[in-house]
């Protein structure tokens, strides 16, 4: 009986079928009940597997995964639409200054806008201003779900999962600050280690929102401080001083102001005299009494010397 089998050479090996009993023949002897056949593939076959792989379906997006990069793509053109106008205003600015549009720097278009455009108000934030696009509109956040939608962060059913990762951080935290505590105390050591936060602030709940991407309601934000300032308090807190921190704004430091001494007068009335006080080009000397009755006396008038009422809000405000 013969079958056909496949060859592949240097080693030829040939299988023989005898009774239903299957042989191995090594060798390249040829046996009469044996046809052989090499063993190759046509180019038809190769051309069919690569039309195969060609035709192969891509992996299909989640809904999630589409409408996000759908609301990345409309906010992009947005943010390009944006940046083209402030760079079109920031030349013709430059131009209207007599100043190179290439070094107009974000100082000089304060200037400029502040000299075209003289405002009375006293809060900065109504004045007009001229910024980038990416200091004025809020970043985007990143997608939290691959291509198939499994989320990426654990706390992803919390709905603001860097929230609670700050928290349970925090929690977590001040259960191994107690640990280590306890064993001091076990010690015989009495644990002294508490972090000095004199010149720094807890961010504010705007900037707090921008620093985790995500928005925060009043009470959130209130606990997140009462937490901050529980870890804070603990007396090891100073090592957990990198994680603290990056929740703090350092103030500005006033050691270069120099306060001057305390004087007295004939009924031993204390009061301080700040001389060479300015305000734009003028100079004025204010002198502050304790135990005073709470009146102001401008050039021998009270508040209505000054006629803008702006300026008697300024005056009353620093008062």
């Amino acid at each position: 009986m013969a079958v056909s089998i496949f060859t592949r050479p240097p080693f030829r090996r040939f299988i023989g079928i005898v009774s239903n009993v299957t042989t191995l023949f090594l060798g390249t002897s040829q046996h009469s009940n044996i046809k052989s056949q090499a063993y190759t593939t046509n180019v038809s076959e190769i051309n069919n597997i690569l039309r195969s792989e060609k035709t192969k379906p891509s992996k299909k997006l989640s809904k999630a995964m589409t409408a996000y990069l759908q609301r990345i793509k409309e906010h992009d053109e947005f943010m390009k639409k944006e940046i083209t106008e402030y760079q079109i205003g920031k030349r013709h600015l430059a131009n209207m200054m007599g100043e190179d549009p290439e070094f107009f720097t974000q100082e000089d278009i304060n200037s400029a806008i502040e000299y075209l455009f003289p405002s009375g108000l006293h809060d900065p934030k109504a004045r007009p201003m001229m910024r980038h696009p990416n200091e004025i509109f809020p970043n985007k956040k990143a997608a939290e779900f691959d291509e198939t939608g499994r989320p990426y962060h654990s706390m992803f059913y919390t709905y603001k999962p860097n929230y609670y990762q700050i928290l349970y951080h925090i929690t977590e935290t001040i259960q191994s600050l107690n640990s280590i505590e306890d064993s001091l105390i076990r010690q015989g050591t009495l644990p002294v280690d508490k972090i000095d936060l004199i010149s720094s602030a807890w961010l504010k709940k705007m900037d707090m929102e921008k620093l985790i991407s995500e928005t925060l309601s009043d009470m959130d934000y209130n606990y997140l401080i009462t937490s901050l300032d529980r870890l804070s308090n603990h007396p090891l807190s100073k090592r957990a001083q990198d994680f603290i921190m990056k929740y703090r704004k350092s103030l500005i430091s006033h050691t270069d102001i120099v306060i001057p001494p305390l004087e007295y007068d004939s009924t031993g009335r204390p009061y301080i005299t700040v001389k060479n006080c300015m305000r734009k080009s003028s100079r004025g000397e204010v002198t502050l009494w304790g135990n005073g009755s709470g009146k102001m006396i401008i050039n021998g008038q009270d508040i209505t010397y000054f006629k803008e009422m702006h300026y008697r809000e300024q005056v009353s405000t620093i008062s």
